[in-house]
C-alpha cells in the first residue's frame, strides 16, 4: 500500500494546499454550471498530479487486481446490492421523515423509458461513477486526509471528512440526497478500507448500486422521480 510520502515540510503544506484549492474552485465551477456533464475527470485530473508529485503509482491508491480479483469482485457485487437495498428501503423513507423529502432525481427523467439514453448511462456510470468517483474519493481522498491527518484516529476522520464532501458533490439531490451520497461513500470507504485499500469491491459495489437505481428510474417507478414507493 502507500508508502510515506516523499514530499516533506513547507512542500508539504503547500501541495495539500494546491490540491484543496484545486478541488474547491472545480466544485465552484461545478456549481455555476460551468462543467459539462461530470466534474469527476477534472477531479481525477488533480488526483493524478498530487500522486505525480509525490512520487507515487495508482496502485498504491488501490487500482490493482490483486491477489483474489474474482474474490474482490464477488465481495462488492454483493456490498453493492446490500448497499441499495439499504439505501432504497431504510435511509430514504427514513429521510424523508426528517426532512420531508426524498432525494431529488429529476436530473434523470430523460431515462424513464428510454432504451438509448439508459444504455449510455450504464456506460459513463462504469467509467465515471464507478472507476472515476472510487479513484478519487475513496483511493485518492480517503488515503490523502489520512495521510494529512497522520493521527491513529486518521481513517475515521478521513471517512467523515472525505463523505461530508462526497455528498456535496451530489448537491443536485437535494439535502436528502447529499445526506443519502454521504452516507454511501461512507460505506464505500469501509468497504475499501475492509478489502485492504484495494479498488476493485468498491468499484463494483458502486456501479452495482447505481445501476440498481437506473433500471428502476428507467421502469418510471423510482422513488426519487415519483415522490412514492411503488411497492
Amino acid at each position: 500500500m502507500m508508502n510515506t510520502s516523499p514530499t516533506s515540510g513547507p512542500r508539504r503544506l503547500w501541495l495539500l494546499a494546491a490540491e484543496v484549492s484545486a478541488i474547491a474552485a472545480i466544485f465552484w465551477a461545478d456549481a455555476a454550471g460551468h462543467i459539462p456533464v461530470s466534474k469527476t475527470p477534472l477531479l481525477v485530473l488533480v488526483a493524478w498530479a498530487s500522486i505525480h508529485i509525490r512520487g507515487f503509482k495508482w496502485r498504491d491508491l488501490g487500482l490493482t487486481v490483486g491477489p483474489q480479483p474474482a474474490r474482490m469482485a464477488v465481495i462488492g457485487i454483493v456490498a453493492g446490492l446490500a448497499f441499495w437495498l439499504l439505501e432504497y428501503f431504510i435511509e430514504t423513507p427514513a429521510l424523508q421523515a426528517v426532512t420531508g423529502r426524498y432525494p431529488d432525481l429529476s436530473d434523470f427523467a430523460p431515462v424513464v423509458g428510454n432504451v438509448g439514453i439508459l444504455a449510455l448511462l450504464l456506460g459513463v456510470n462504469i467509467l465515471l461513477a464507478g472507476l472515476g468517483e472510487e479513484l478519487v474519493w475513496r483511493g485518492y481522498a480517503l488515503s490523502r486526509v489520512a495521510e494529512a491527518v497522520g493521527t491513529q484516529w486518521k481513517w475515521p476522520i478521513a471517512l467523515l471528512a472525505v463523505n461530508v464532501a462526497f455528498g456535496l458533490a451530489h448537491s443536485y439531490q437535494g439535502e436528502a440526497g447529499v445526506t443519502q451520497a454521504a452516507v454511501q461513500g461512507v460505506l464505500l470507504g469501509i468497504l475499501f478500507l475492509w478489502t485492504g485499500r484495494n479498488l476493485v469491491a468498491p468499484v463494483m459495489a458502486h456501479i452495482v448500486a447505481n445501476t440498481c437505481d437506473f433500471l428502476l428510474i428507467f421502469s418510471g417507478h423510482h422513488v426519487g422521480l415519483t415522490g412514492r414507493f411503488p411497492f
